[in-house]
């Protein structure tokens, strides 16, 4: 190795360092200029107090937060067991009648419990029936074709 090469790998090493040092300074320069346009005016007991009731907000948001996740969880679960598929279908059951006057309602929970609602018309008479539901078939009671069709209906209108 020459002198001349050992020069040169030198001036490399210096102009290297050099350019470092240019852009960690830049970086801790925007960082200080940032920190004082932060602090400008306050006194450092101030700029304590003010660092101390962030913090303890941020305690009390934390615990808010939680709170609130804790009630849209229990609201969820909540909402399970409340109405969320319906399905109605009309249908004409006796060939004397004219039209679809009768009916038959599905209202059913997230776990598709809940009732069937058939209206029959006639001419002379209205009957109403309802029957439970459980997990989509009937308990108590045979369901009808029309029943059945209103469970679908209502089960595949909440996807």
């Amino acid at each position: 190795m020459t002198i001349e090469t050992f020069l040169n790998f030198g001036i490399f090493a210096f102009v290297l360092v050099f350019l470092w040092l240019v852009i960690l300074s830049f970086f801790v320069f925007n960082a200080v200029r940032h920190y004082n346009k932060l602090t400008s005016g306050i006194k450092k007991e101030e700029l304590k107090s003010i660092l101390d009731e962030l913090l303890g907000k941020m305690e009390v948001d934390g615990k808010r937060i939680n709170e609130l996740i804790k009630k849209a969880k229990s609201l969820e679960e909540d909402g399970f067991f409340h109405i969320q598929k319906i399905g109605l279908l009309r249908f004409n059951p006796f060939e004397e009648t004219g039209g679809d006057q009768s009916f038959t309602l599905a209202l059913l929970d997230g776990q598709n419990n809940g009732v069937v609602v058939s209206s029959l018309y006639r001419r002379d008479e209205t009957r109403i029936y309802c029957k439970p539901v459980k997990k989509g078939k009937g308990t108590k009671y045979e369901l009808s074709e029309e029943e059945k069709e209103a469970i679908k209906k209502a089960v595949r209108n909440s996807k």
